[in-house]
């Protein structure tokens, strides 16, 4: 459809009727201003140009005018609505894949499973909901690797997760490196929630940076983060099949350290429905902006009546120029 970004300006079109209503035209000028010789030669012009044209003349006139004043109303042609990109989040995972990940200490649909695949299963759901939110996946281990930068995709975010493989990243676990790098990347966006969910298993053995450094830096940027420690006493098989209990790495103290630091919060997860719940709790606590705004695209239009304003006046400008037939002037 067509619209008029200024549509105000369309009330000057009936300006010419009033000026000529109520003001008065300028007397005519007494006495001659040049002398001609060949006076003779364009005696009756103006009496025959006028006649020839004053009709012609007068509507092209209004056609100029009328078009020049629908230009300076600016009308655009407005496309079919086209939804925004929404607006959310920029929300990174740090997926700890050490050694310790591959314990096979939890239950998945009624079977034993290793922490990575829990995790994998519950975060990609977690990852799916997050319709509006840019996602990002950083893997660690002794070295922490940003997996996918930040992006609406996330169905790349899901495939990159469930592709993880324990040890990628080495067997330790640097979990104050996996914060710089989450920090780094969701700094240097403009968006102002910036969040990062940690999740590990153990405590942190190597790295650069100290995790509650690397905290304080964290808060410094506006990033929240809400750090997840699994696994806790675990059980695990031994290869003749005995469930033992054994100790844990994790270092509850310094994750829930971490998470007050920044304004997140602390979860522990020992079995997937906790995992899951936790993921639930998150969802509730950081919820998905969705944005119903939409966007119409606009096509500027005022070069059309502007440019026939100016072809019609160079076409006026040519009917009053006098043509001569002979020796005379008509």
């Amino acid at each position: 459809m067509i619209s008029f970004a200024w549509p105000w300006v369309l009330a000057v079109l009936p300006l010419p009727l009033i000026v000529q209503r109520f003001v008065r035209a300028a007397p005519p000028l007494e006495g001659a201003a040049l002398q001609l010789r060949f006076l003779h030669d364009v005696q009756g012009l103006e009496s025959t140009a006028l006649s020839r044209v004053k009709r012609p003349a007068y509507l092209l006139a209004w056609a100029v005018w009328i078009l020049l004043v629908l230009a300076a109303a600016q009308p655009q042609w407005l496309g079919e609505p086209v939804r925004l990109p929404v607006a959310g989040r920029d929300l990174m995972l740090a997926v700890d894949v050490s050694g310790s990940m591959e314990q096979d200490d939890y239950r998945l649909n009624g079977r034993p499973v290793n922490r990575l695949n829990v995790v994998k299963a519950v975060a990609g759901r977690f990852v799916e909901r997050r319709d509006g939110d840019r996602l990002g996946l950083i893997l660690f281990g002794t070295r922490a690797y940003l997996q996918t930068p930040l992006t609406y995709d996330r169905a790349t975010v899901r495939s990159m997760l469930d592709e993880a493989v324990i040890g990628l990243a080495g067997r330790d676990t640097a979990i104050g490196d996996a914060i710089a790098v989450a920090v780094k990347r969701l700094k240097e966006q403009a968006q102002d929630d910036r969040v990062l969910i940690l999740l590990t298993d153990g405590a942190n053995t190597v790295g650069n940076i100290a995790p509650l450094d690397a905290a304080r830096v964290a808060a410094l940027a506006g990033v929240r983060i809400y750090t997840i420690g699994i696994g806790g006493a675990v059980g695990v098989r031994t290869p003749f099949g005995i469930l033992a209990q054994v100790g844990s790495d994790l270092d509850p103290a310094t994750l829930r350290a971490i998470a007050a630091e920044t304004g997140g919060r602390y979860f522990e997860a020992t079995d997937t429905e906790q995992l899951a719940q936790i993921y639930v709790e998150l969802d509730r606590l950081e919820p998905s902006v969705r944005d119903s705004r939409s966007l119409r695209p606009m096509h500027a239009l005022f070069m059309w009546p502007a440019g026939g304003a100016l072809l019609i006046s160079v076409g006026l400008g040519l009917l009053h120029v006098p043509r001569r037939t002979g020796d005379r002037y008509v």
